[in-house]
């Protein structure tokens, strides 16, 4: 049976945070989740690459590693993976339809997310993975991958305000959820946070007893390469004292902070006995890949930066990256764009456009779940220029390639073309290239 045939049913019961459905839904199936030890990693960015270095790493030291992240850009494989590997298509088809036959007639229903993470629990103990990095899909305290007992570490990347709508209007009320990953005496690692989030966040540390870790960012060495400082005094000093260079394979000055967050992380569980060697963070970390997160791709002969950025942190961090380039030297950046409409549209204009810009709006064509639509793109226009009234162009355009035509057709051969706004834009880019 097809994948979305199984799955896109479920949809319509839209975002519907809760434990109670996923767990009776667990028992049903033999509680596949207390079988796997996990790392649980929340954040509003961030968590997806730590989950890929982690991953890539702890694969490379021999271990069998499931990997849980959302959403996906291609295909629903790539949320669920074996040692680096999506699992195949007939697998996660018949996974499915166990899942689906345990909904009996009656119960709750059970949201497309809750489906899939049952089926990812399902297939890690199925294959009895060593070990299973599970990224949080929204929030943390009421996820649907919250109900992991026991976990060896929890992570919390970052905090910024986003999803405000489900999580609460203040980034305190943010971290209040994320920090609901926690578990008693289990320890946590915690990237750069804000003060307001970090204090909550701590708090509920300090209540359950949990181990704090705050590694500082790596520093970057040479092009492509940084170092660690492990351990230390203060709250690591748990830790042994030591210094490891490693490759950077991601782009962004934020990896040199998100794979610190993975070294810590992978620090706290070898306290925990998992043997993993310098050669295999090395080789790990080398081999990481993480689609969609300033991605260098080309489009009809010329060259193309990917990113989601969809919230005004990673704006923020893609601006930088591209601020940093050589190659950019100032010049007029050409943005394809497209935002669903809950985002903070303004404050993500604020950080990429600058006067000379040209911008492509583009609507998003998927709808994730009911009542997320694609923002109006005549109000993004509008904001827009009143933001950056010095913009050289902005255009609206029925699809993304359409607007991709039109960009290539203006910018000179080494004029920048940034897509962003969306992963599920970048999704839409990514499929035709598959």
């Amino acid at each position: 049976m097809d994948i979305d045939s199984v799955i896109q049913p479920f949809q319509r019961f839209g975002v519907h945070l809760g434990l109670d459905r996923i767990v009776k839904l667990l028992a049903k199936l033999g509680n596949p989740h207390l079988k796997v030890p996990v790392i649980h990693v929340a954040g509003t960015n961030g968590k997806g690459s730590v989950c890929a270095y982690l991953s890539s790493i702890l694969t490379e030291a021999g271990y069998r590693t499931g990997r849980y992240t959302s959403p996906h850009l291609v295909d629903w494989t790539e949320r669920i993976c074996l040692n680096e590997q999506p699992i195949p298509s007939e697998e996660l088809s018949q996974l499915l339809e166990k899942v689906q036959a345990a909904i009996r007639a009656g119960d709750e229903p059970a949201t497309q997310f809750e489906v899939i993470t049952t089926a990812a629990w399902l297939y890690f103990a199925q294959q009895q993975v060593d070990i299973a990095v599970v990224e949080v899909g929204l929030g943390g305290r009421l996820d649907a991958t919250n109900v992991c007992l026991q976990p060896l570490v929890t992570v919390i990347t970052s905090i910024s305000r986003e999803h405000w709508q489900q999580l609460g209007s203040t980034v305190a009320e943010i971290a209040r959820e994320k920090a609901g990953i926690l578990k008693p005496r289990c320890p946590v690692v915690i990237g750069l946070l804000p003060p307001d989030a970090e204090k909550v966040v701590r708090s509920r540390a300090l209540e359950l007893q949990c181990p704090i870790f705050k590694p500082q960012p790596s520093r970057q060495i040479a092009p492509g390469w940084a170092e660690y400082e492990g351990g230390g005094a203060g709250e690591q000093g748990e830790l042994a004292h030591h210094f490891i260079k490693y490759p950077l394979p991601l782009a962004g000055q934020i990896q040199l902070s998100n794979s610190a967050l993975a070294l810590a992380t992978l620090e706290v569980i070898q306290q925990q006995g998992w043997q993993i060697s310098k050669e295999a963070i090395v080789q790990g970390m080398a081999k990481t890949q993480w689609l969609g997160r300033m991605q260098w791709t080309t489009w009809k002969n010329h060259k193309l930066l990917l990113d989601g950025a969809h919230n005004p942190a990673a704006a923020k961090v893609l601006r930088e990256y591209i601020d940093s380039l050589n190659t950019v030297n100032n010049k007029p950046i050409h943005w394809v764009m497209g935002m669903f409409s809950d985002k903070d549209h303004a404050d993500i204009f604020a950080a990429l456009l600058r006067p000379g810009d040209r911008l492509y709006l583009v609507p998003i064509p998927v709808e994730p779940w009911p009542g997320r639509t694609s923002a109006d793109l005549h109000k993004l226009a509008s904001l827009a220029y009143n933001l950056c009234p010095n913009l050289s162009d902005r255009q609206i355009h029925p699809d993304l390639f359409t607007a991709l035509n039109s960009a290539t057709s203006t910018a000179t051969t080494n004029d920048l073309i940034v897509l962003c706004g969306s992963l599920y834009l970048v999704g839409e880019f990514l499929q035709t290239q598959a």
